[in-house]
């Protein structure tokens, strides 16, 4: 019987997703999918949570027993996000780290130099 996290990687390859793209779209760790895969664990609840939450259209029954299909069937009522809007999410997610990133490198400079005169 395969495991959720065996799952998770057929859904990120249907949608042609790096795992690294995948865990940044859902606020995981990077790393995080495929340390799961290797290490064979159970993904909790709350990273099944944000993966319903960001991608609506994967089949909760399916994500979490493996039976039925990937994708419900009535995917009208739900929005189903496409590969360009994931990656674009996922440039302003980084791009937020990176400016908060930078801007706390900048003041940590600041502070040195105030200190250092």
């Amino acid at each position: 019987m395969s495991k959720t996290i065996h799952r998770i990687i057929q859904f990120i390859n249907h949608l042609d997703l790096s795992a690294r793209q995948f865990d940044i779209s859902i606020g995981s760790a990077n790393g995080y999918t495929l340390r799961m895969q290797k290490n064979n664990a159970s993904v909790g609840s709350d990273v099944i949570e944000r993966i319903v939450t960001k991608y609506p259209q994967i089949n909760l029954i399916w994500l979490i027993t493996g039976k039925g299909d990937m994708f419900i069937e009535d995917a009208s009522n739900s929005e189903v996000r496409s590969k360009s809007e994931i990656e674009s999410y996922i440039n302003s997610e980084l791009n937020k780290k990176w400016s908060e990133e930078k801007k706390a490198l900048l003041d940590e400079i600041l502070l040195e130099i105030k200190n250092a005169k």
